[in-house]
């Protein structure tokens, strides 16, 4: 079975440009002398770049050396949620172009997720369908839009586009709101712990505000396979049974929903990959391997994915993926 890694992330030097030039007062791009910058967020570095980002030669040797077949591409945190409306559509569109380009460079071995400029309307969708047109097989979006809950009532169109498309869409942690509160800039806590939380509460909220309801044809993946809720389910469905607020806009268990989503191989222990399978079926859980992140391994991601039951390894590996993106 080809393999195909749905979490993996580029960069662009025109989205790095912008960001330096309109992420304040928010996000501060740091020079670092001899090596490439790091990215913070209300003082928290949270994203350092490493030459894979860039570079897709340097992509497609490290894709062979690992044995991986295909790579979805989506720009990572903190996407283009920031500066105006003309900076934010300027940087994602010239980060999609740049992935287009680069899947018509390399056919078969690249694919890409859009980005889109979430805090304006038309511009989203309108980016939206313009990346479709070029050849975008999903969309990527954060955890949070600045601070904001991808459940606001302000998101409801863009998320309406994307569910007649009947798109693929990777949930993808950023810093969380509260990083300065919680002073996350500590011991590298956004990476850590700070994504971890941003992408349970995320998904938690949609599945108690009935949002899962509301967009039937919604693909949604969680990032690093499921981020805490595969561990916590438990919990939150005892809540459902127990709190009445939690049933006010769903008849639906959050367990019943862990079995609706999707999810990744980024996690860094057999045991959480399991217990993720466990949880959601081996039906529901794609290859992916964060690369070129300096904690992204493609190697181990996929080395923990063959070391599954033999009856799970062809759906993990990629006939999962080839049917939710249409390849």
């Amino acid at each position: 079975m080809p393999v195909i890694d749905i979490h993996t992330h580029v960069l662009g030097d025109e989205w790095l440009r912008l960001l330096r030039e309109h992420g304040a007062p928010r996000y501060a791009v740091i020079d670092n002398p001899g090596r490439l910058p790091t990215i913070s967020f209300d003082g928290a570095p949270f994203l350092t770049p490493s030459p894979g980002h860039f570079d897709y030669e340097l992509r497609i040797r490290d894709m062979d050396a690992a044995g991986v077949d295909t790579g979805i591409l989506s720009l990572t945190c903190p996407n283009v949620y920031w500066g105006s409306a003309q900076a934010s559509l300027q940087a994602a569109r010239s980060n999609n172009e740049a992935m287009a380009a680069a899947q018509a460079r390399y056919p078969g071995r690249l694919r890409w997720m859009a980005s889109m400029p979430w805090l304006h309307t038309h511009e989203a969708i309108d980016e939206l369908h313009r990346a479709r047109a070029a050849g975008a097989v999903g969309v990527m979006v954060l955890a949070n839009i600045d601070g904001l809950a991808l459940t606001e009532a302000r998101f409801a169109p863009i998320w309406e586009a994307i569910d007649r498309l009947g798109l693929a869409v990777l949930l993808h942690p950023s810093a969380p709101p509260g990083t300065r509160e919680m002073t996350l800039n500590e011991y590298a806590l956004v990476a850590s712990v700070g994504f971890m939380f941003d992408t349970t509460l995320a998904v938690t909220r949609m599945m108690f505000d009935g949002f899962l309801d509301r967009y039937p044809n919604l693909k949604l993946i969680v990032a690093h396979a499921g981020a805490t809720l595969p561990y916590i389910v438990g919990r939150l469905d005892a809540c459902f049974e127990k709190m009445p607020a939690t049933r006010t806009r769903t008849s639906t268990r959050p367990s019943d929903w862990m079995r609706h989503l999707y999810y990744d191989t980024v996690t860094y222990s057999q045991e959480a990959l399991a217990l993720c399978i466990a949880v959601a079926g081996a039906d529901r859980v794609m290859y992916g391997s964060d690369y070129p992140h300096n904690i992204g391994d493609m190697t181990g991601c996929l080395a923990r994915v063959d070391a599954l039951p033999a009856d799970q390894v062809d759906a993990v590996r990629g006939a999962t993926a080839a049917q939710v993106f249409g390849l």
